[in-house]
């Protein structure tokens, strides 16, 4: 059984070192990259900490802000984007602490969370990485924490099962819809915007992943570690407020496509090249089913015609590369055999 209750103060647990090294990758988000590192330094209480950005080639004047209003801060500048697996391993492979806190640059931190996270990690010594409650800006619930992805979950978004029943624990067991994030237990995946790492443990299971640029390297991550022993896990004890998705707004049509990509990654390296397939014509029909409905849109509600016109844009590029891969793929095949 897991303790919800931790301790009030951490003085029992604190020496001379760095207890967690806050890692956050930034691209084009400098206003929100203020506020979120201004939160950090309202809410640490007394823990050992620092703080590292790694700038993905901002144009924004991230690099300069930082310099000019938080000196303390490291950071490492890179002349293109490096995606978010390699940045956070440049961060993690300069970082001291005990821990280490992936953080994205589009949140804030609330009252007491970085230490209460960090002393719920030293209650439980086989936890290799902690997430905490999401909240959005309006301090509804942002769903977090997810089952990993596989042939069945992806059957069930694909035909919109998990929107209409998300209160059923079979349709809607990939995102638990039905899970109101309100009691501690283990967990599959915790996304990437707050994610707590064990340095013990990383140094076992290795870094992130550099094939996938951006999304599912979490997932990557986490099922990497409980393959190695340690256990993932959720506590509602710590909240954060993430605003989301803020540096792929940036390309939306490209990151959707990025997304869906990345998870047939992530199953094509873990699950096989059969169900690498399945996966694909899943999601070929998760986008055409989406296509119809968003051309509609496009046509009679001119409200949402911009929206629409990147959906569509989206799903068809969507379908053409997994096509392209799909063909890649047999063709390699066919070449083997013969």
């Amino acid at each position: 059984m897991i303790e919800t209750t931790i301790p009030l103060s951490y003085e029992k647990y604190k020496n001379n070192d760095v207890d967690v090294s806050i890692i956050i990758v930034n691209w084009n988000t400098r206003k929100l990259l203020v506020d979120c590192i201004s939160s950090i330094y309202e809410n640490v209480n007394n823990l050992n900490f620092e703080i590292i950005v790694v700038d993905n080639a901002s144009s924004d004047g991230s690099v300069e802000m930082i310099n000019f209003k938080f000196p303390k801060v490291k950071i490492i500048v890179n002349t293109k984007n490096m995606g978010f697996a390699a940045a956070n391993n440049q961060g993690i492979l300069t970082s001291k602490g005990r821990y280490i806190l992936l953080l994205n640059s589009d949140t804030l931190v609330l009252k007491n969370s970085l230490q209460k996270t960090v002393v719920f990690a030293d209650c439980h010594e086989k936890v290799g990485i902690v997430g905490c409650r999401v909240l959005n800006p309006d301090n509804s619930l942002q769903p977090t924490c997810f089952m990993f992805p596989s042939v069945t979950n992806m059957l069930f978004s694909s035909t919109y099962l998990h929107k209409l029943f998300p209160e059923n624990r079979l349709f809607a067991r990939e995102r638990m819809t039905w899970w109101k994030r309100n009691d501690v237990r283990q967990v599959d995946v915790v996304t990437g915007c707050f994610m707590l790492i064990r340095r013990k443990a990383i140094k076992k299971v290795g870094l992130m992943d550099e094939q996938f640029f951006m999304y599912a390297e979490e997932t990557d991550l986490c099922y990497r570690f409980k393959q190695a022993g340690w256990k993932v896990m959720f506590t509602p004890d710590a909240q954060i407020i993430h605003f989301g998705g803020q540096s792929s707004r940036k390309f939306r049509p490209e990151m959707l496509i990025q997304l869906r990509l990345s998870i047939l990654k992530f199953i094509k390296k873990h699950q096989g090249g059969l169900k690498h397939k399945i996966a694909s014509l899943l999601t070929i029909m998760f986008f055409a089913l989406r296509i119809p409905i968003w051309f509609l849109t496009f046509v009679f509600v001119h409200k949402y015609k911009q929206q629409a016109s990147v959906k569509l844009y989206a799903y068809l590029n969507g379908i053409r590369q997994i096509f392209i891969q799909l063909s890649s793929l047999i063709d390699k095949t066919v070449r083997y055999e013969s």
